[in-house]
Formats: C-alpha cells, structure tokens, sequence
C-alpha cells in the first residue's frame, strides 16, 4: 500500500483541490460569513460525500453507470439546483457581501443544507469515487478496510480543500469594501455556478 498511497495522496488532493461549485461556495460563504461558519458549512458536502464513498464501496453505483435516466433526472435536479443558486446570489442585494461584521447572517444549517445537496446533486461525484478509489485497492488484501481508509484519506484532503478555500475566501472578503466590488464578486460567483450547472447539464454518462 505504500506505493499506492505515495501516487493516491497527490492525485487525490489535485482532485479536492479542483474548482468546482461546491469549492466555490467555500469561498462565497468566507467572504460573507467568515471562515468558521465555511469550514462549519462544508460538513454538509463532507457527509454526502461519505454517503457516495459508501455506495460507491457496496457496489451500488454500478446502478448508476448502467441506467441512464437515473443518470439524467440526479444530473437535472443537481442542475437545477446550481441555477437556482445562481440566481440567489446574482439577485442579491450587494451589502449582503459585506465583511463578517454587520452583514446579514444566513444561518449555519441553510449554508450546510446548500454543501450538501450541491455536492449529492451531481452524479459523476458518485462515479469518481467508483472509478478513482478502486484504483488504489489491492485485491490481496481486505478490500472493505481498503475502501475505508482511501475514504477517510479522501474526506481529510477535501476538508484541507475546504480550509484552502475558506481562507482564500476570507482574504477576498476583505477585499470587497465598495457596494460594486461586491456587486462584481456576487454576479462573478453566479455566473461561475450556472457555469457549473450548465456543464454538469450538458455532461455525459461515462461509458
């Protein structure tokens, strides 16, 4: 296993490190909220990523591989949801991107409540975990004890990506004194996320 871990922790956390929707929100809830309340948010995408890591493990995201309208309807609310965010975000008001002090709270459970289902709303997260894990699993050796160690490994890098993020997003925050930088960093955040909620859209099943 050593060798496989020396190849699995930089390509894993090159993976984590990717931006991509939820990422992006870390970065959004930092410079609205601070970096406690980020970090806090992202248990929501690290429990679904738990739940796919653990379908993924049981073999049940095999289901999702061979059934395409599966595949379609997860992709389109996941989708939708994406464009709904944007929405929010590019409607909003621009001192809601104040810094922390005197800025509108959104509660904790609304910001983990959005981690989550951005991260559960797109269905190639599942078929990363069934396409990358397996690749670092030694089938002479227990595999369930496998799987679940590349899985907490997994999870630790992502909320290391999750902190990077937060703090990159806390130092913008800073940044955003004036109604039009935050205006500008609102609508930036929106296109970016129907960006992602086109191309999750436009994406196909792998074959």
């Amino acid at each position: 296993m050593s060798i496989a871990w020396a190849l699995f922790i930089p390509a894993c956390f090159a993976l984590n490190l990717a931006p991509g929707p939820n990422n992006l929100l870390s970065l959004n809830n930092a410079a609205r909220q601070g970096l406690r309340t980020a970090c806090l948010a992202a248990s929501g995408r690290l429990l679904a990523f738990t739940a796919m890591i653990a379908l993924a493990a049981s073999g049940l995201a095999l289901a999702l591989q061979a059934s395409a309208h599966l595949f379609l309807v997860i992709k389109v609310l996941g989708a939708g949801y994406l464009f709904w965010l944007a929405i929010q975000l590019w409607r909003a008001p621009s001192a809601e991107l104040a810094s922390t002090e005197g800025a509108p709270r959104r509660s904790l459970w609304t910001l983990t409540r959005q981690e989550f289902w951005v991260a559960a709303g797109n269905p190639k997260a599942i078929l990363i975990f069934t396409a990358f894990l397996p690749q670092f699993i030694d089938p002479n050796q227990p595999v369930a004890a496998q799987f679940t160690l590349l899985g907490l490994a997994f999870l630790l890098l992502e909320w290391l990506a999750v902190l990077f993020y937060s703090m990159a997003g806390l130092h913008l925050g800073r940044l955003l004194a004036g109604p039009r930088a935050r205006r500008l960093f609102n609508r930036g955040c929106a296109a970016l996320l129907g960006s992602a909620g086109l191309g999750l859209l436009l994406s196909r099943r792998p074959a």
